[in-house]
C-alpha cells in the first residue's frame, strides 16, 4: 500500500550519502595526520587522491538526487547546505596536502601533528553529528557534539599562535616562517569547516524539533 512512510523511505538515501561524505572527510583527515608524521609520504598522497575523488563523486551525487528524487528525508535546501559544507572539508586539506610536500624539507623541525589530530578529532566529530541526523533529529546529543567542535576549534585557534612567536623569534628564515604559518592557517581553517558542518546539522535539528 503506498503511504507517506513509503515515499520518505525514498528520501533517506540523503542519509546514507551524506554519512559517506563525512566518512570521506574524515578519511581526508586521518591522511593529513600521517602526512605529517610519516617519513614515506607517497602511499599517504595516494590515500588523500582517493579520498578527495570520493569525496567529489559524492557531492556530485547528492546533487544529482535532489535533481531526481521527488520526495526528500531532510529539507532540500538543508541537504544542499550540507553537501556544500562537507565539501569544503577536504578540498582544504587537500590544498595543505598539496603545499606541504612541496614545502616539507624547508620546515625540518616544525610540529604539525598535534594540529592535525586536532582535525582528525573535529572530523570524527561530524561523522558522529551526521550520522545522528537519521536517529531522529534529538537535540541533547546532537548539542553536545557541536560543544565538543566548538571546543576543538578553540583548542586550534590557540594553537595558532603559539608557532608564531618561535618563528617570528628565530627570525632566522623569514620565508620558513611564512610557509609555516600558511600551513597552520590551512589546519585551522579546515577545523573551521568541521565546526561550520556542525553548525548547519544544529540548525536542521532545532528546525525539525
Amino acid at each position: 500500500m503506498f503511504s507517506l512512510q513509503t515515499m520518505f523511505g525514498k528520501g533517506d538515501k540523503f542519509y546514507g550519502l551524506l554519512e559517506a561524505s563525512a566518512e570521506a572527510a574524515c578519511e581526508s583527515a586521518k591522511a593529513m595526520h600521517e602526512l605529517v608524521t610519516r617519513p614515506d609520504r607517497t602511499p599517504v598522497m595516494a590515500a588523500f587522491s582517493t579520498a578527495r575523488a570520493r569525496e567529489k563523486a559524492l557531492h556530485g551525487q547528492i546533487g544529482e538526487e535532489l535533481v531526481n528524487t521527488f520526495v526528500t528525508a531532510l529539507d532540500r535546501e538543508d541537504i544542499e547546505a550540507l553537501n556544500s559544507a562537507l565539501y569544503k572539508i577536504p578540498k582544504t586539506i587537500e590544498k595543505f596536502a598539496e603545499r606541504y610536500v612541496i614545502v616539507a624539507d624547508r620546515l625540518t623541525g616544525i610540529d604539525f601533528s598535534q594540529r592535525a589530530a586536532l582535525l582528525e578529532s573535529s572530523a570524527e566529530v561530524v561523522v558522529a553529528m551526521i550520522g545522528e541526523l537519521r536517529r531522529g533529529l534529538r537535540i541533547d546529543p546532537v548539542k553536545k557534539l557541536r560543544d565538543q567542535l566548538h571546543a576543538l576549534e578553540s583548542e586550534a585557534d590557540r594553537l595558532l599562535l603559539d608557532p608564531y612567536r618561535t618563528l617570528y623569534a628565530e627570525g632566522s628564515d623569514p620565508l620558513r616562517a611564512i610557509l609555516a604559518k600558511d600551513l597552520f592557517e590551512l589546519i585551522e581553517k579546515a577545523v573551521d569547516k568541521c565546526r561550520d558542518v556542525g553548525n548547519v546539522v544544529y540548525s536542521i535539528v532545532l528546525k525539525n524539533s
